[in-house]
């Protein structure tokens, strides 16, 4: 008749004693190993066999050797204690922040400046980590914090969402670079004025996005009309394309233009010299109170202002 499975589940310290009767052959030696007594090992080895409700080891006069069904419960305890092993090497690394998933987003700025770097960092150590990175605008990103898709956002606060959901770390201000290709007609110039810049074409992102308005409220403060010729796109990616292929202006984050323009990219544009700087409303680090943040999603927030700081202080 055949014995209940419950009956049949065994113990991890169970299961390492088999082991190490298998491994040395000899009990005593095998009890040394789990910090026991030989005779508690011996009682230990009757209740699993008892157990199991078979021998499980013989005693020759080479030592102990595994019966077929002792070979048979070992193969699967062998099994199980890796597991076991691999589970707590999996727990160490997740409260230690260097494994598990962690989602964030952020502007490009910071995107650019701070995340890159970060995660490049933990990578080094835990290359296994599931890091998931979003490059939208602060509205897409509040929507996807609020909604506890994401861990944190590098993004602004907009005034639909309340602000006292969330944990608020001010972070920079974004300086504003107007970006065209190397061979531009203005490239060469000492100092570039918007008044020179209203009859070129522009390639910006959509209205509202924070680096347009500021662009667009420069020209306002010299007393002058946004430039007529605008192509509106949220794409980085058809920017550079479009900047590439003509003489067209766009203006973004100083991070992302020189990132564009320093090695190893050296994709062929510049920044046109200005006589004075555009800057955009800050933006902040932003998490829910609500959600407590993984080690993982602690340990790369760390990192991202560790990187801020450092670079403050350099500036």
């Amino acid at each position: 008749m055949s014995r209940p499975l419950f009956r049949m589940m065994l113990k991890p310290i169970q299961l390492r004693l088999l082991h190490e009767i298998a491994q040395h052959g000899q009990l005593q030696m095998a009890a040394e190993t789990c910090a026991m007594t030989q005779p508690a090992a011996s009682r230990m080895l009757a209740g699993i066999e008892r157990q199991v409700g078979a021998r499980l080891f013989l005693r020759q006069p080479t030592g102990m050797e595994p019966t077929e069904i002792g070979q048979t419960v070992l193969r699967r305890a062998r099994v199980i204690l890796r597991e076991m092993f691999s589970m707590a090497i999996d727990v160490q690394e997740m409260q230690g922040g260097m494994a598990g998933t962690v989602r964030v987003g952020a502007v490009t700025g910071p995107a650019v400046g701070y995340l890159v770097s970060a995660i490049r960092k933990i990578k080094a150590r835990a290359p296994e980590a599931d890091i998931t990175v979003d490059v939208l605008p602060s509205r897409d990103l509040l929507t996807h914090l609020a909604a506890g898709e994401m861990d944190f956002v590098l993004a602004r606060i907009l005034p639909e969402f309340d602000s006292r959901d969330l944990n608020i770390l001010p972070m920079r201000d974004e300086n504003v670079s107007f970006l065209a290709r190397a061979s531009h007609p203005l490239s060469r110039a000492a100092s570039v004025t918007l008044t020179e810049l209203t009859d070129y074409e522009w390639i910006m992102q959509q209205r509202g996005a924070p680096i347009r308005e500021a662009t667009l409220a420069a020209f306002a403060s010299v007393g002058l009309p946004e430039p007529r010729n605008i192509v509106s796109s949220p794409s980085l990616l058809l920017t550079i394309a479009y900047l590439a292929q003509s003489d067209a202006v766009s203006p973004m984050s100083d991070e992302v233009a020189q990132l564009l323009m320093r090695p190893p990219v050296s994709a062929g544009f510049t920044t046109l010299p200005m006589p004075h700087e555009i800057r955009v409303s800050p933006y902040y680090l932003l998490s829910l109170r609500r959600r407590p943040l993984s080690p993982l999603a602690l340990r790369l927030r760390e990192l991202v202002i560790e990187l801020a700081r450092s670079d403050t202080n350099t500036g």
